[in-house]
């Protein structure tokens, strides 16, 4: 692949990541998952191979399929593939909200962090695929250097705070 050129020039600034696709093991067990646990809606399903899941309805920001991965294990530890996939919540109560779900589902979290410019919680779905829910802080908020660089860090979350801003 030939490297593009200074002329090309970056990317539009409206240019987002629009939804994911996973390859799962069971349908109905990962549906279980995004819909009942996260709360995600079903927007189509092509019987029992895929499904596809929206916020808000989108026409999907989740797509879960079984065409090649029915009964399969997930990748090995120390392979390539999908390190998460991160799902921005529109506020931190709707993040704080989003925590108690998983609290009553019985969900385990594999982390919690404050990067400073965010807030994320950090799990597994049933594949174990990497799930990050976050909220963004306003960029206004976001830390800076003295020079205006970007300073992102990973400190602990105050879950507890962020429960009580749900309440």
């Amino acid at each position: 692949m030939k490297p593009p050129s200074a002329e090309s020039g970056p990317i539009a600034a409206g240019v987002r990541i629009g939804h994911v696709h996973l390859r799962v093991s069971d349908l109905e067990r990962s549906l279980g998952f995004y819909r009942d646990v996260l709360g995600f809606e079903v927007t189509q399903r092509l019987g029992a191979q895929a499904v596809f899941l929206s916020a808000g309805g989108y026409h999907h920001h989740i797509g879960l399929n079984t065409w090649e991965s029915a009964g399969g294990a997930p990748p090995p530890p120390g392979s390539t593939g999908l390190y998460h996939v991160a799902i921005l919540y529109p506020t931190r109560e709707a993040l704080g909200g989003a925590l108690r779900r998983l609290m009553r589902a019985g969900v385990s979290l594999q982390g919690a962090a404050d990067h400073g410019v965010s807030e994320a919680l950090y799990l597994e779905d049933p594949d174990r695929n990497g799930v990050e829910l976050y909220w963004d802080r306003p960029p206004e908020a976001w830390p800076r250097s003295p020079r205006g660089d970007l300073r992102m860090d990973t400190r602990p979350l105050d879950l507890d705070s962020l429960l009580a801003s749900h309440d």
